[in-house]
């Protein structure tokens, strides 16, 4: 019992790290579309960027063994039910989408440590768009996963 409950308090864990740090990026990303040399704003933007990166690891680490570690549900549980498939393609459709983004702001850590002039890359305003879309999945993703937890079924 102990072990699903951590389990489920750590996903709940990464939810709120990805929503906090999601929406930290984007107001980091807004202030270097006012001022592309404000240093702060952009230390801010990749740290927000890290916990980010640490939350779908969260995500992954903590939803995996629930799905299929048998600890609550089966996994035919899981993977007869539509909300469960419609969840897997939103936080897949997060992953495509971070792509662009998480290229750039390595190119930029990169750059950072070489102490190099940052490298051409999208428009920040690109990244913007790019972030506040993933904000509004990620902030979807939630009623999703708690329609499949109670059974709710799509198809």
């Amino acid at each position: 019992m102990l072990a699903r409950a951590g389990l489920s308090a750590f996903h709940v864990i990464a939810v709120a790290l990805a929503l906090g740090s999601v929406f930290a990026r984007g107001l980091r990303l807004r202030d270097l579309r006012r001022d592309p040399a404000d240093s702060l704003a952009r230390v801010r933007l990749l740290r927000a960027d890290n916990v980010w990166g640490i939350s779908a690891l969260l995500f992954l680490a903590t939803g995996l063994p629930r799905a299929f570690g048998r600890l609550e549900k089966t996994p035919a549980f899981y993977l007869r039910n539509g909300f469960f498939w419609v969840k897997m393609a939103l936080f897949a459709l997060v992953l495509l989408l971070e792509i662009l983004p998480m290229i750039t702001f390595l190119r930029w850590r990169i750059a950072d440590l070489r102490k190099t002039q940052q490298p051409a890359g999208p428009a920040v305003s690109t990244l913007i768009g790019i972030n506040d879309a993933e904000l509004a999945i990620v902030c979807v993703i939630p009623f999703v996963a708690a329609l499949m937890a109670r059974g709710a079924w799509l198809f």
